[in-house]
């Protein structure tokens, strides 16, 4: 039998029922435990935004890039903000709602990669075409002769990754600390709609005791 279809050992709701009323009862929850589902995505995907605009100004510096700020750095800030958000809700915040994610330290762990992957190394991969190609085009510094393109990027990023630790460093502790938020928010949703599966019942007796004395009254 499926497990949508049974109960648990213990006499739990079955597992389709809790979902449902977890997302119905979110309203349920202090309003600060609802405003951090909601938006903390959005500070992690602020972050990126900031460490793919540290991120373009390192490789500027390196390129001797004076030229086209403003079109370098809104892409650097905007793309990396979108595809954390993206991944972050993806990952974590939606697989939490539906009950595909009731692992904790599986939680923790996909809030860090997604905090050092969309919000450090993915701004680090962005910046370097970018200003490679500004570079080139504006003959700011020598580019790379056919075939050394490979190690004119690693020798270029990898400065950048050292100055970018930091970053990293921060991005993963606020990811896994943001995860742990939504995964103690998805355990109060459990609870609440555990504790609602199990009063149910009891009106339900309730009201069925009460039905069958008037109906025995009734017939008396």
């Amino acid at each position: 039998m499926s497990e949508n279809s049974t109960t648990s050992a213990e006499g739990a709701p079955p597992r389709a029922i809790v979902m449902e009323m977890m997302i119905a009862n979110f309203k349920r929850l202090p309003e600060l435990d609802q405003k951090f589902f909601n938006y903390g995505p959005l500070y992690l995907g602020g972050n990126a935004a900031f460490a793919g605009l540290i991120a373009n100004s390192f490789f500027r510096r390196a390129l001797n890039v004076t030229q086209a700020r403003l079109a370098s750095s809104v892409p650097m800030a905007v793309l990396p903000f979108i595809t954390t958000v993206a991944f972050y809700n993806a990952a974590v915040s939606s697989p939490l709602l539906s009950g595909d994610l009731n692992c904790p330290s599986c939680a923790l762990m996909r809030g860090a990669l997604i905090g050092v992957v969309g919000g450090g190394i993915y701004p680090i991969l962005l910046a370097l075409p970018v200003n490679a190609g500004l570079a080139s085009a504006y003959n700011s510094a020598p580019m790379p002769v056919k075939g050394n393109a490979f190690r004119f990027a690693i020798d270029i990023s990898r400065p950048v990754l050292t100055k970018m630790r930091p970053v990293l460093v921060l991005q993963a502790l606020f990811g896994t600390y943001l995860s742990s938020r939504h995964f103690d928010t998805y355990k109060k949703l459990v609870d609440i709609a555990i504790d609602l599966m199990r009063f149910i019942p009891r009106i339900f007796s309730h009201s069925t005791k009460e039905r069958k004395r008037g109906f025995r009254k009734d017939n008396e």
